[in-house]
C-alpha cells in the first residue's frame, strides 16, 4: 500500500510540473519595479565612495576614476569572471566521481522461463522469479578519460590566456579613462576660471545694449549707426553665451568619470600653467621599444595567437583514440541476489572512425586560425608603431599650439586691461571694452582648450607606449595612497619612466 502511495505521489508531481510548463505568462516590468531597482542601483553605485571635499586636484581626480569609475569596475569584474572560468576549467581536468542512488518498483513480479540450449525446448523447471518487485540500488564510481583530460588541459591553458586578455583590455580602458579625466579636468578648470569674467562681461554688454536702444529711441544717433552698434553687441553676447554653454558640460563629465553625484558643484585646483614637455626628449626608438612590449593591443594579440595555437593541438588530440578507466562500488537491495555488494573495474578503448574523414578539414581550419592570429598580431604591431609616431607628432604640435595660444592670451589680456583702465563712460567706449573683454575671454578659452588638447595628446602617447600610472593593486590601496602613487607616476611619465604592468 505504501509503495502505491509513493508511485501515485510521484505521478502527481510529474503531472503538476508538466501542467506548470504550459501556463507561463508574459510579465512586463512595472513602474514600481523599475523605480525600486534604479534606486537600488544608484545606491550600489555610490556605495563606499567618499564625497569630494574641497578642491579636487588632478592626481585625486585620476585616483578616484581608477578606484570608483563604474566602467572600470566593469572591466575589473570581467577580469575576475575570466579568472573564475579558469578555476572552473582546472576542475574539469580531475576524474569524475559519480554517486548514484535509485529506487525501482514494478506492478507485477518479474517471472521468466528458460529453454534448453541444446534442444531448444522449454525447460521442465517452473518459471522462476529472479528480481524483487521493489528494490534500491546505489553505486559510487570513479572514471578517468584520457581524451577528456587532454581536452580539459588545453581548455584550461586557453582560459589562462583569456584572463591575460581581460587584463589587457582593462589596461586599455584605464588609459582611455585617464585621458578622458585629464581632458574633463582642464575643461572644468577653464569653466571655473572664466565663469566670473564671462558673467561680468555679459552684464556689461547687456547694459551697453540697453543704453544703445535707449539712444536709438531718443534719436541721438543715426538709425544705421545705432543698429550696427547693437549688432556688434549682440554678436559679442552670442559668443559669450556660447562660451558659457560650452563650459557648463565639463563639470558634469568630470563628476561622471570620478563617480561623484552629478548635481554636485566640483571645484578643481588649477595646477598652474607650467607644462612639462620633457617627454619629447625621449627618442622615438625608445618609444617603439616600450610600445612593442607594453602596449595593451599588441599584448592581447600575442595571447590570441597562443589561443589559436592551442586550438590546433585540440584538433590534433581529437585524432587519437579515447582511453578510459573506471572503478565502481555497487550495492543493490534485491534479496534474490546472492552478492548484494560488488566492485566493478574496466578499461575501454574507443575511436570515432569519422574523425579520419573530418580530421584533415578541422586541421586546416585550425591552421588557418593560427595564420589569421599571426597576421592580426603583425598588423597590430605596425598599427601601434604608426600610432607612436603620430601621437608623438600630435603631442609636439599640441605643445606648440599651446605656447602660441598662451602668447595670444597674454597680449589680449593686456589690451583688455588697457581699455578697461581708460575709464570712459562713452557708448563707443563700452562697446570697445565689451569687444576687448570678449576677445580676451576667447583667447583664454582657447588657451585652456589647447592645454586640454595637450594633456589628451600626452595621454595618447602614454597609452600607446603602455605606461602604467601606479605600482601595485588599485583595489588594495586607500584613496590617499593611490593619489600619492598617481602623482609620482604622472611625474615619471614625462621623464619616460616605465612602471611594471601590475595596475589592477
Amino acid at each position: 500500500m505504501q509503495k502505491k502511495l509513493i508511485v501515485r505521489a510521484v505521478a502527481a508531481c510529474v503531472t503538476v510540473m508538466l501542467t506548470a510548463c504550459g501556463t507561463v505568462q508574459v510579465q512586463p516590468l512595472s513602474s514600481n519595479d523599475l523605480v525600486t531597482q534604479t534606486t537600488l542601483d544608484r545606491q550600489a553605485a555610490m556605495e563606499a565612495v567618499p564625497p569630494v571635499v574641497g578642491q579636487l586636484t588632478m592626481d585625486e581626480a585620476i585616483a578616484r576614476a581608477l578606484k570608483y569609475n563604474l566602467e572600470r569596475r566593469t572591466r575589473v569584474m570581467e577580469e575576475a569572471l575570466a579568472m573564475n572560468q579558469l578555476d572552473s576549467a582546472n576542475w574539469d581536468m580531475l576524474p569524475r566521481l559519480m554517486a548514484n542512488a535509485g529506487y525501482t518498483t514494478r506492478s507485477e513480479e518479474l517471472i521468466t522461463r528458460s529453454v534448453d540450449s541444446v534442444t531448444g525446448k522449454p525447460s521442465l523447471a517452473n518459471p522462476y522469479i529472479s528480481s524483487e518487485r521493489s528494490h534500491a540500488a546505489y553505486d559510487l564510481g570513479l572514471t578517468w578519460n584520457a581524451l577528456d583530460f587532454g581536452m580539459s588541459y588545453i581548455t584550461a591553458k586557453q582560459s589562462a590566456d583569456r584572463v591575460n586578455i581581460a587584463g589587457e583590455r582593462r589596461r586599455k580602458a584605464m588609459h582611455t579613462l585617464i585621458q578622458d579625466v585629464r581632458t574633463a579636468f582642464w575643461r572644468t578648470a577653464s569653466a571655473q576660471k572664466l565663469r566670473a569674467e564671462v558673467e561680468q562681461t555679459i552684464i556689461l554688454a547687456e547694459s551697453a545694449l540697453k543704453d544703445a536702444r535707449k539712444a536709438e529711441a531718443e534719436r541721438l544717433r543715426s538709425p544705421v549707426d545705432s543698429l550696427r552698434y547693437q549688432r556688434q553687441l549682440l554678436e559679442n553676447l552670442r559668443l559669450l553665451e556660447s562660451i558659457e554653454q560650452e563650459l557648463s558640460s565639463g563639470r558634469i563629465e568630470l563628476a561622471n568619470l570620478v563617480n561623484a553625484p552629478l548635481g554636485q558643484v566640483i571645484e578643481v585646483r588649477d595646477p598652474g600653467s607650467e607644462v612639462d614637455a620633457s617627454m619629447l626628449d625621449m627618442p622615438v626608438e625608445r618609444m617603439e621599444e616600450l610600445a612593442v612590449t607594453q602596449n595593451a593591443d599588441i599584448r592581447e594579440q600575442f595571447y590570441n595567437a597562443r589561443i589559436a595555437t592551442e586550438e590546433t593541438r585540440r584538433v590534433m588530440l581529437r585524432m587519437f583514440p579515447n582511453l578510459s578507466f573506471n572503478y565502481d562500488l555497487r550495492y543493490d537491495s534485491d534479496r534474490y541476489m546472492i552478492n548484494n555488494r560488488w566492485n566493478d573495474a574496466g578499461v575501454h578503448l574507443s575511436y570515432n572512425l569519422f574523425n579520419l574523414l573530418s580530421g584533415p578539414a578541422q586541421k586546416r581550419m585550425a591552421e588557418a586560425g593560427v595564420k589569421l592570429a599571426d597576421q592580426r598580431r603583425m598588423t597590430a604591431q605596425m598599427t601601434i608603431l604608426t600610432q607612436v609616431h603620430l601621437s608623438r607628432l600630435q603631442y609636439q604640435i599640441a605643445y606648440k599650439q599651446y605656447l602660441r595660444a598662451d602668447e595670444i592670451w597674454q597680449a589680449d589680456a593686456k589690451i583688455a586691461v588697457h581699455v578697461k583702465n581708460r575709464g570712459t563712460a562713452e557708448t563707443q567706449g563700452k562697446l570697445e571694452e565689451v569687444a576687448n573683454s570678449t576677445t580676451a575671454i576667447l583667447s583664454l578659452l582657447r588657451r585652456y582648450q589647447s592645454l586640454a588638447q595637450l594633456q589628451a595628446a600626452g595621454s595618447k602617447v602614454q597609452a600607446t607606449i603602455g605606461m602604467e600610472p601606479v605600482l601595485g593593486s588599485v583595489s588594495e590601496m586607500s584613496l590617499e595612497q593611490l593619489t600619492s602613487e598617481v602623482g609620482k607616476g604622472m611625474a615619471g611619465w614625462n621623464k619616460g619612466v616605465q612602471a611594471p604592468v601590475v595596475a589592477q
